[in-house]
């Protein structure tokens, strides 16, 4: 058994909020994107057009077609507005109380037969589900940035996730044409807990003096065959979001290989996020 999912409820308009938004749309969804800041939701909806007008620049859309996507995208600035929608993804920045926080509200404005997920990228699925009176509903559906384009979607079952909720994210993630992997319910689960601690490491080789940030990444993309290297990753990434999973990896798996590079400390601290902000390990103009 598994559950009709029509309408999708995207919670967080942000680069990954509004790109699971867009592919769930393309993939025949009604969907409700909402954020607290109406301004932000907005923006983010022009964003989507303009994402959709390449699309047709390119030939891949016909002009009606991109219409009808857009016109099953519901802007909306309270989070009330998710409540008749049959599964809910929370894309947030990755902070364990704030998530927390948010899925006890869902939980209470939602449906009885509403599913939540959260696309955390390494925070306890079993810990957010415990926050709801419906457990057995909650997963993880951790989407690669960008959504568009990265096939992956990372499920992770909790605890308490019941088989026809997961079997019904699976479906859900591959009807949106996503390959879908199963992980356990660990810190950083699969992608994380490989990747991070590489990026943690690439900027520790900088850190100490090792290579330059453009030896680092060309020896990555040449040495190992990376698209791209540890460092523009990162950028691309935020250094706030990395620094955050590193920090759940250390306090949730308590060995001090996963403990957060100095040097990624102060980047955050000086604001220096990455190309969301125009400047990380690069400069962006």
């Amino acid at each position: 058994m598994s559950f009709k999912i029509n309408r999708i409820g995207v919670l967080g308009a942000g680069q990954m909020g509004s790109g699971i938004a867009l592919t769930a749309s393309q993939s025949g969804f009604q969907v409700v994107l909402a954020d607290q800041s109406k301004d932000f939701v907005l923006q983010s909806m022009e964003k989507i057009a303009a994402q959709l007008k390449k699309q047709i620049e390119k030939g891949k859309l016909s002009q009606n077609e991109a219409l009808q996507i857009q016109s099953r995208i519901q802007p909306a600035s309270q989070m009330e507005e998710l409540s008749h929608t049959d599964l809910v993804i929370e894309a947030v920045t990755e902070k364990p109380d704030l998530k927390f926080q948010i899925f006890r509200k869902l939980d209470e404005i939602c449906l009885p037969s509403t599913l939540l997920a959260s696309n955390t990228s390494s925070i306890s699925i079993t810990a957010i589900a415990a926050q709801t009176k419906r457990a057995g509903q909650v997963a993880g559906l951790h989407f690669m940035n960008p959504v568009a384009i990265m096939k992956l979607v990372e499920g992770i079952r909790g605890l308490q996730t019941t088989d026809s909720t997961f079997e019904t994210f699976r479906q859900v993630a591959q009807k949106m044409g996503k390959t879908f992997i199963e992980t356990k319910d660990q810190p950083g689960f699969a992608v994380n807990r490989i990747l991070m601690p590489m990026i943690n490491e690439a900027i520790t080789v900088l850190h100490e003096g090792i290579a330059s940030i453009e030896d680092i990444d060309t020896a990555m993309r040449l040495g190992t065959n990376q698209p791209m290297g540890p460092l523009t990753l990162a950028d691309f990434i935020g250094l706030d979001t990395c620094l955050a999973i590193m920090e759940v990896l250390h306090q949730g798996l308590g060995d001090s290989k996963y403990r957060p590079c100095p040097l990624l400390k102060q980047y955050v601290a000086a604001g220096w996020l990455g190309k969301k902000t125009g400047r990380g390990f690069y400069h962006y103009g």
